[in-house]
């Protein structure tokens, strides 16, 4: 979305991160815990296609528009608030684009309104050199994610079940997140940026006056939470041709600006650097991505329930 206009079993991030990292979320130091000023760097959407993901984890087809899909069927073990830290939590997880946005351009290219400009509906994404889109990477990490998110108790609603439709657009990805009143929300990306650049950005959403005040706090909060665990676990640079170590606030994107709930994006990494292709082709750094990013919901969350 270049625009400015080995898989885990079902147990929980939590009980993985016991294994794998002890004080993984402790903030950087300094100005690394400071979220640059909104303006004008361009993030990337990459278009995924559909990967399968496991059975039974992708729920039913993607909801009517304007309505919040419900959760998929499935079964998370019983247990108590250590190991479900996230119980009660409702998260929702948007991944980018869709597996037929590319030949429906009149659907997808309809203009929305997302306050400080009108924005297409929403776009087909980008791709690695390979032919690797973003929509696929998008839905397997969201996937993978909901399945450790649900292991640790919490409620995830998905804004799209598959990889092989049209849409939502922005505006009803928002939406839905502000329907289910959810704790938190993330929109998945790749970005489609120079081959030159590597790394990751996670972007938080820039002050709209009238509009998106009362989420800046908290959604830079999660911003920093996602960002740390992100760069710690998946061991990805932070992205050196856009944002600020890793962080970079935007007021241009529909799924921000018109969020009631706290929300972040992330771009995973840069689909055209060869570099990073290769680990985004890769399943086992999908499931790193997910197991991140659910530790950033950890922190976030539930801070006090992990090592």
């Amino acid at each position: 979305m270049r625009q400015r206009r080995a898989q885990a079993g079902p147990a929980g991030v939590a009980g993985l991160l016991a294994l794998l990292v002890t004080g993984l979320l402790a903030g950087c130091a300094g100005s690394a815990n400071a979220l640059p000023q909104s303006g004008g760097s361009a993030a990337a959407a990459v278009p995924s296609t559909g990967s399968a993901s496991p059975t039974g984890l992708a729920g039913p087809a993607v909801q009517p528009a304007g309505t919040a899909p419900s959760q998929s069927p499935v079964a998370s073990p019983a247990g108590t608030a250590a190991t479900r830290p996230l119980a009660g939590q409702v998260i929702v997880l948007d991944p980018g684009h869709n597996g037929g946005n590319g030949s429906h351009p009149a659907i997808i290219d309809r203009l929305v309104n997302v306050i400080t400009e009108w924005k297409p509906c929403d776009t087909a994404g980008a791709e690695t050199d390979g032919g690797y889109p973003e929509h696929a990477f998008n839905f397997n990490v969201a996937v993978r994610l909901a399945r450790l998110l649900r292991a640790d108790g919490a409620k995830v609603i998905l804004t799209r079940h598959n990889d092989d439709g049209v849409g939502p657009c922005v505006t009803q990805r928002a939406e839905i997140g502000n329907r289910a009143h959810a704790d938190a929300a993330i929109s998945i990306h790749a970005d489609g940026g120079p081959p030159t650049g590597r790394g990751f950005e996670v972007i938080a959403p820039g002050l709209v006056p009238g509009h998106n005040a009362a989420i800046i706090g908290p959604s830079h909060r999660l911003a920093l939470d996602i960002r740390n665990a992100y760069h710690r676990l998946t061991r990805e640079p932070y992205s050196d041709y856009v944002g600020t170590q890793g962080l970079d606030v935007r007021t241009d994107l529909g799924g921000l600006n018109l969020s009631t709930v706290p929300k972040v994006f992330i771009e995973c990494a840069n689909m055209r650097n060869a570099a990073d292709a290769a680990r985004l082709t890769n399943p086992r750094f999908r499931q790193r991505v997910a197991v991140a990013l659910a530790a950033g919901f950890l922190a976030f969350l539930a801070p006090n329930s992990h090592p």
